[in-house]
């Protein structure tokens, strides 16, 4: 078991420490950071940035050769941590004798520091992991107005406790999403700062969001699909976003990924908060937008690249999102293009 201590709550700090301990190509674009590996020990990247409101974002997408603990020390009742794992599976604890609590693919975590200042985060050696954290500094005077939110994480999750806590919440693909999104962002500059600000708040109100559902539903926490199907549900939803003219039912798509189509509709209202088919028109009529904008297609042509069956169902539905119809969405684009 290798152990690395990591002692600063500052991002310049921590960066420079993971670039002595794990070598590899460090780089820093305004507030980013990222530190790309590929070492004895570990292989992939660490990226961190400090956002406004006193709330730092660091995610991890590495595979180490061995056994890895990572030993975060953070002042008690200061920061308030919200994790999450999107590929892989982490294990926490707050010292050497506590028991391991695992964090699986898909699943939030929220950690709380209140009487040890400890968070020991284990890696499986050969497991590729990717997880995020969100640290929110809840110490920050709220007097002046300008930091309510964390003064309100404060009160929920730090005041009144009389331990340390990590509570584990259910499968949130949503989240997922969101961090693909993150990954994906290519911009450079001030507007890749913004677009990673807006998506890593998102992600936040997003994970807080979900601990307020588990509370409302303890008694089915991580509700009835197992992390094996959610992640059948989000192969599903990407192949719909990669062949939106697909024409399968439900069931032909159930029996595509081995889930019963109850299943399919469960996994979609907790991912996208719709149904399968009403998920696959809004990615149709998205896709349509994007074909008037960036083609020369007609819109004849875009209903049949895009498996429609109607014209006017096709412009009704297209009217509803867009606010306008796609004939005069199409003019409307070429004049603004022209200008």
């Amino acid at each position: 078991m290798k152990t690395i201590h990591i002692n600063s709550t500052k991002i310049n700090d921590t960066f420079n420490f993971l670039k002595q301990t794990f070598g590899g190509n460090y780089s820093q674009n305004l507030r980013e950071h990222i530190l790309n590996i590929d070492s004895d020990l570990a292989c992939g990247s660490i990226r961190g940035m400090q956002l406004n409101g006193g709330i730092s974002f660091f995610q991890f997408d590495l595979k180490f050769t061995e056994d890895v603990e990572l030993i975060f020390k953070f002042p008690v009742k200061k920061y308030l941590n919200f994790a999450y794992c999107s590929e892989g599976k982490l294990a926490h604890k707050f010292n050497q004798d506590d028991k391991k609590v695992e964090l699986e693919t898909f699943q939030t975590g929220i950690l709380t520091n209140i009487i040890q200042e400890q968070n020991i985060i284990y890696f499986q050696k050969e497991l590729l992991v990717t997880a995020s954290f969100i640290n929110v500094d809840v110490s920050l005077d709220s007097n002046s107005g300008k930091y309510i939110i964390n003064h309100q994480l404060k009160e929920q999750f730090v005041n009144n406790q009389n331990k340390d806590v990590i509570l584990v919440g259910s499968y949130n693909l949503k989240v997922a999403e969101r961090i693909k999104q993150l990954q994906a962002v290519r911009q450079e500059g001030v507007v890749r700062t913004l677009l990673i600000e807006g998506l890593v708040n998102v992600i936040l109100a997003l994970e807080i969001e979900q601990h307020r559902l588990d509370l409302e539903h303890k008694e089915n926490h991580t509700g009835n699909l197992t992390r094996a199907e959610m992640s059948k549900v989000k192969d599903l939803s990407e192949f719909i976003n990669n062949f939106p003219e697909t024409s399968l039912t439900v069931t032909e798509l159930a029996q595509k990924i081995g889930l019963t189509p109850s299943k399919i509709q469960e996994g979609f209202k907790l991912m996208h908060n719709t149904t399968v088919n009403d998920y696959i028109r809004d990615v149709r009529v998205t896709k349509s937008e994007e074909l008037i904008k960036t083609t020369d297609m007609n819109i004849s042509e875009i209903l049949y690249t895009l498996g429609f069956s109607s014209r006017s169902y096709f412009s009704k539905i297209f009217k509803e999102k867009y606010n306008c119809s796609p004939n005069r969405y199409k003019i409307q684009n070429k004049l603004a293009v022209s200008a």
